[in-house]
């Protein structure tokens, strides 16, 4: 049986844009594909 990954979900604080990645800690060129904002503008959305 293949096990899942969780996904973890990412809001960028500049836009507003949310995503979900495979990454626990988003990677240091992660760029916003709507605003172009970095990784440091991006928060955890815990559920």
């Amino acid at each position: 049986m293949v096990e899942k990954m969780a996904a973890t979900r990412w809001l960028c604080l500049v836009c507003g844009w949310e995503t979900e990645e495979k990454y626990e800690e988003l990677p240091d060129d992660f760029e916003c594909p709507l605003c172009g904002a970095g990784k440091e503008d991006f928060e955890r959305i815990e559920e």
